[in-house]
């Protein structure tokens, strides 16, 4: 567990009034607590009092678990045929009364949960946002979490080498993530940090495309865009290769993300504005022509969860300090011809950055 920012989160709710923080998002619960879990359906909670000690709210098959972590304090379970928020009210009412003010993650917490907070404390306020005071507790890493993002980042790189390895004319886009997957968990890499994406041909000029039957053929691209969690650590890259040889034009938007991509990477320092980064990059690909191909943010956070604050978007002032994690991805897709996006997740260092995966980024043509 992470008592240090468990005690910052303490501060920072009780600065703005309120008496008790509702963390809800597992993600999150994992960060704060030492103890990850995908509750599904269920309900899976962290309450941290301004005063007192915080309590782990779980469902009953994953009480022995939860105290077998890092987590220090109480473990409250629930059976499936108890009513869980009947459980929480008295939980929170014998430890720490009525709360007048419940602070919440608004951008993790669904309407109907949110309902059922209201109908449990009608005259609780349950006004504060969270969201911002969590996200800048998680955005800069110690050196002991990137040290674990690297080991992450070695582990996208071992992927990248065995899809490679997997690609072969008529090789279906599913057959090639699984292999990758098979593979990895034969390696002890037990969860990827989100679906695996193989893409062959015209079907990468779909950003968030789904592996399927379409199969690899000769003098096409191919796009690999895989993580692993490593340890509640997450990894995230993108390499895009060729199956045989490339044609001239396939060549040219290639050449031209990576340039942008190069770009953006060798801009990160300390002192930056997210903005500026997206900008860089998106520069590279307008002034050739396809800007309108480049179609989402040049990068996201990254650390417990594969998607964290900050975006690196248009728009966005914050400005880049020594110890953030986040991707640097653009990408050019033209429907029905070719897509391309390459992908690193670095660390911000005191002059630069150092990006988690190694993987050569110069076309490799598999053949």
């Amino acid at each position: 567990m992470n008592q240090q920012k468990i005690a910052e989160l303490r501060a920072a709710a009780a600065k703005e009034g309120a008496d008790l923080s509702y963390i809800t998002d597992p993600g999150h619960i994992a960060y704060l607590s030492g103890y990850a879990s995908d509750p599904h359906e269920r309900i899976l909670a962290l309450f941290i009092p301004s005063q007192g000690n915080p309590f782990l709210f779980t469902p009953a098959l994953e009480v022995e678990d939860a105290q077998a972590s890092s987590w220090a304090y109480d473990v409250v379970g629930y059976l499936d045929s108890e009513n869980p928020w009947e459980k929480i009210k008295q939980e929170i009412t014998s430890r720490y009364g009525v709360p007048q003010k419940l602070a919440l993650e608004k951008n993790a917490l669904t309407v109907d949960r949110f309902e059922l907070l209201r109908e449990m404390f009608p005259a609780c306020d349950l006004s504060l946002d969270l969201t911002s005071i969590v996200q800048r507790l998680m955005l800069i890493k110690t050196e002991a979490e990137m040290a674990t993002m690297i080991e992450a980042g070695d582990w996208a790189d071992v992927a990248f080498e065995i899809g490679f390895g997997a690609i072969k004319e008529g090789a279906k886009e599913a057959e090639i993530v699984a292999e990758i997957e098979y593979q990895l968990k034969r390696r002890g890499v037990s969860q990827m940090s989100f679906d695996t994406l193989v893409l062959a041909g015209a079907n990468a000029a779909s950003p968030h495309g789904a592996p399927g039957e379409n199969q690899v053929r000769p003098n096409e691209l191919v796009l690999f865009d895989l993580g692993v969690v490593w340890k509640g650590y997450c990894s995230d890259a993108t390499r895009t290769v060729a199956y045989k040889e490339p044609t001239a034009y396939q060549r040219e938007i290639y050449d031209l993300t990576l340039k942008a991509q190069l770009a953006a990477q060798e801009a990160v320092r300390p002192g930056i504005t997210a903005a500026q980064l997206d900008k860089i990059a998106r520069d590279v690909i307008s002034d050739a022509g396809y800007g309108e191909y480049f179609n989402h943010r040049l990068g996201h956070g990254i650390g417990t969860t594969v998607h964290e604050f900050p975006s690196l978007v248009k728009g966005n002032d914050l400005v880049i300090e020594k110890g953030m994690c986040f991707s640097i991805e653009p990408g050019i897709y033209i429907p029905g011809k070719v897509g391309v996006r390459i992908e690193d997740c670095l660390y911000v260092t005191e002059s630069g950055c150092v990006p988690f995966t190694k993987t050569d980024k110069t076309l490799q043509v598999i053949e």
